[in-house]
């Protein structure tokens, strides 16, 4: 029973990361109607940053605030001089930009970094322990965060004028600029919170998957998986994707397949909802006029 609990607890933390990842992926699909492909390596060079902050001598939250920072500032840069461009290119074009970019941040990160695995630091280790060692302090403290960036987006898009206006951008762009909002800003600020949400996603995940510049190639993964088996257009979708599919895929691994089979779980999530609900557990129904 211990070890069941174990399992859980784990796979409930590893959820939370790939629930931070899916929500970002969710809200760049809800602004454009596309899945940037490069939202994995975007979140690991921003953790380089604060990997760079910290050698400087910067302390733990205050590198972590810069690579935040940075986060944004790239993706609305990503959206401003990558993605506007193409607006009405094929949607072939798009994606080969968008694995264009995956490409090139990972090969930049190596080169300007390096390629070794190394170690991060956790600024929630001295937190203590629960449950007999079932939640560690880190996982303690990714929970935590993970609960306070969902509340905090919630509150964003319900009581802000600016979240309002993402949401009216996103779901009638003409109607929105008809109303005075500037849609193009809009939604590259909208780019610009998915790449800050990223960030945090690398900050939780460095300390378990050690920093290099594949370390987010895995969680990407998991974080696409999630965010179709709760709904590409659904934020609470992407939340309680990620929590089903991390203690999901922990325990198959411990009880059915094998860890060595756990990236392939999500695979078969992913491709199963595809076919059985392609719009997801929380997805919206697709509504067009004729």
């Amino acid at each position: 029973m211990m070890e069941f609990a174990q399992q859980v607890a784990a796979g409930f933390v590893n959820g939370c990361i790939y629930a931070m990842l899916a929500l970002a992926l969710v809200m760049i699909y809800r602004a454009t109607n596309h899945v940037n492909f490069a939202q994995g390596e975007m979140a690991m060079f921003s953790t380089y940053v604060a990997w760079s902050l910290l050698q400087a001598g910067l302390p733990y939250w205050a590198a972590a605030a810069g690579a935040v920072v940075f986060g944004f500032v790239a993706g609305a840069l990503v959206e401003r001089v990558a993605l506007r461009p193409l607006h009405d290119a094929p949607i072939l074009a798009i994606v080969t930009v968008f694995v264009a970019l995956m490409i090139i941040i990972q090969s930049a990160a190596g080169l300007i970094f390096g390629h070794e695995s190394r170690s991060f630091p956790s600024p929630f280790e001295g937190w203590g322990s629960v449950g007999q060692g079932l939640l560690s302090g880190h996982a303690l403290g990714t929970v935590a965060v993970t609960l306070a960036v969902l509340l905090a987006m919630s509150a964003f898009f319900k009581f802000t004028r600016l979240g309002l206006s993402m949401r009216a951008a996103a779901l009638n762009p003409l109607s929105s600029s008809l109303s005075g909002v500037n849609v193009g800003r809009v939604l590259m600020i909208g780019w610009g919170v998915a790449g800050a949400i990223g960030a945090i996603a690398g900050l939780l995940a460095a300390p378990v998957v050690f920093l290099g510049p594949h370390m987010m190639a895995g969680v990407m993964i998991y974080g696409f998986a999630a965010a179709v088996l709760g709904g590409v257009d659904s934020p609470v979708g992407a939340i309680v994707g990620g929590l089903l599919l991390g203690i999901g895929e922990n325990l198959l691994g411990a009880y059915v397949t094998g860890n060595e089979l756990k990236l392939t779980i999500a695979l078969v999530v992913m491709f199963a909802i595809l076919l059985v609900k392609p719009r997801g557990l929380f997805g919206g129904k697709a509504i067009q006029r004729v």
